[in-house]
């Protein structure tokens, strides 16, 4: 590529002369620094003296989510929140033969009663604890164990602990819910589980003698029968506890449960009907209405 002769001798006049300045710029540098032109790098103004260091701001931004899921900063009301809005869901359930109540002292404990109304457990009232791991729901699954110990496969004869990571074997948040444990520990006592079981004793009976299963289950039923009575275990203004039955008291609940119950007319005519009938009047026969009626 052929260039301007001009335009190549400019240049090079033009690096030379900078040159030349630079190494004169150099040797001045050594006695006394030259005050720089506007166009060069900036230079921050120096320090006055006196002067009072600043501080760094406090940073706004979200801080970075804890091991467990949840942001530090909010983990306490996260949890307060979980465990709410999985008692509603428990009350929502309306669980059959079941009452859970979280204690006073921690919201990480319930106290819980089952009430076992056939099968072979029958007429038994089995009073447990359910402990709420301090990471939920993002930890393990809550443990549910009996205050006494059940005569069954899959609790265990000596804690008490039912074996409930077998049906929860990793836990999901926003998927599994304490409301799915309860009915599980309601269920077992329904659907006899042998396999892997805590209690070898009762496995084996339940699978080779029945009738000695049997046996075992009504004395475990009336040796924690014989035990509702005894003052909870735990120290806690919320604990379940039954007392024997006293006219004085309970007469007056009762009468006042039933006196409250809804009345069947009171539940018609709560109810908004709606759409057509396709019955006749008079008729129990369904589709006995005529679709096309005579046009007068």
């Amino acid at each position: 590529m052929n260039l301007n002769p001009f335009w190549s001798m400019s240049a090079n006049t033009s690096r030379k002369q900078r040159s030349d300045s630079e190494e004169q710029s150099g040797q001045g540098e050594q006695r006394a620094s030259p005050a720089r032109p506007p166009f060069g790098k900036k230079q921050l103004p120096t320090i006055p003296k006196n002067a009072a260091p600043v501080t760094k701001p406090a940073s706004t931004a979200i801080p970075a989510p804890s091991a467990n899921g949840t942001h530090a900063s909010y983990g306490p009301f996260y949890l307060e929140y979980s465990l709410l809005a999985e008692f509603t869901l428990v009350i929502k359930q309306k669980l059959p033969g079941i009452y859970v109540q979280p204690s006073y002292k921690s919201a990480l404990m319930w106290f819980g009663v089952i009430f076992i109304r056939h099968g072979l457990y029958q007429d038994g009232v089995f009073k447990f604890t359910v402990y709420i791991p301090d990471n939920y729901p993002d930890g393990e699954c809550p443990r549910v164990v009996f205050d006494i110990p059940v005569f069954h496969p899959l609790v265990d004869p000596v804690s008490g602990e039912l074996d409930v990571r077998r049906a929860f074997t990793k836990w999901r948040r926003n998927h599994n819910h304490i409301w799915q444990v309860l009915m599980y520990a309601r269920t077992v006592f329904y659907k006899i589980n042998t396999m892997e079981p805590l209690n070898p004793e009762a496995a084996v009976l339940y699978e080779k003698d029945v009738q000695l299963f049997k046996s075992k289950v009504v004395d475990s039923v009336k040796l924690c029968n014989s035990h509702l009575f005894d003052q909870p275990k735990i120290d806690d203004p919320y604990a379940i506890s039954f007392s024997p039955w006293n006219p004085a008291i309970h007469d007056e609940a009762k009468e006042r449960m039933f006196t409250h119950k809804r009345r069947p007319e009171d539940h018609h005519k709560g109810m908004q009907v709606s759409g057509l009938s396709w019955v006749k009047p008079g008729s129990t026969q369904p589709f006995s209405k005529d679709d096309n009626p005579p046009q007068s």
